[in-house]
């Protein structure tokens, strides 16, 4: 919700990175359904009273209103706290992968990110909220829909040469075109490019755990996808 009058915006945000500012500030880029990435200043955050401290937590999402300061910076004037997935600090791994997670979003977006970007952090801060949800998977399903929202999923129906992918075939794949190549010594089987299938169409990361085996594929499809994002994506 935007007042042009007072030239307020008031939307949902997650805290993307924050720098500390002078004796006080702190600098914060919120990640937001409807206006993308919003760079603010909290003023005063850092006190001890602060107001606003509390309701822009990491790890959270947070109603956020905010005014448009002097230069490109906003200067948040209110925060509400709307859900804070406090269990992951309760774990190292967890914590760090968030971080990787705000960190490529980051790197990998531009000012104006489409909605889906915003729904793919906070899915993702769920998932690993959650101690029942593998985190392994939850990594590998934030970087395939990662490289759908990029607009470089894989084709996975058929090969190089158009023909239908086989079940007794193994594959490798070019990752300049991002196809698959029939190969004798290929990685990729029909259970891997299925595992991958369920993984880029899936809408939460459990679903992968619900495939058989899926530790085991993960193992072979997690760096292939780690070299799909290297190859076409900026992180």
């Amino acid at each position: 919700m935007e007042s042009n009058g007072m030239r307020h915006i008031t939307t949902r945000g997650i805290v993307l990175s924050r720098t500390d500012f002078g004796e006080a500030d702190r600098i914060l880029i919120f990640l937001t359904p409807d206006h993308g990435k919003v760079r603010a200043i909290a003023k005063s955050v850092r006190k001890s009273q602060s107001k606003l401290a509390g309701s822009i937590e990491i790890f959270s999402v947070s109603e956020v209103t905010l005014v448009q300061g002097r230069g490109e910076l906003k200067i948040l004037i209110s925060a509400r706290l709307d859900k804070h997935f406090g269990n992951i600090v309760k774990d190292i791994e967890r914590t760090n992968l968030a971080y990787d997670f705000m960190n490529l979003l980051n790197r990998a977006t531009e000012d104006q990110p489409e909605p889906a970007y915003f729904e793919l952090l906070r899915e993702s801060f769920g998932a690993l909220d959650n101690s029942e949800t593998d985190m392994a998977l939850t990594s590998l399903w934030f970087n395939m829909q990662l490289l759908k929202l990029a607009g470089h999923m894989p084709n996975l129906r058929t090969d190089g040469s158009g023909a239908k992918l086989q079940v007794r075939k193994t594959y490798t794949i070019d990752l300049e075109r991002m196809l698959l190549q029939p190969s004798r010594n290929g990685s990729l089987s029909a259970n891997h490019i299925k595992f991958l299938r369920v993984g880029f169409a899936a809408r939460r990361p459990k679903v992968l755990q619900r495939v058989q085996e899926a530790g085991v594929l993960a193992a072979i499809c997690q760096p292939l996808v780690q070299a799909m994002l290297k190859s076409h994506i900026r992180i």
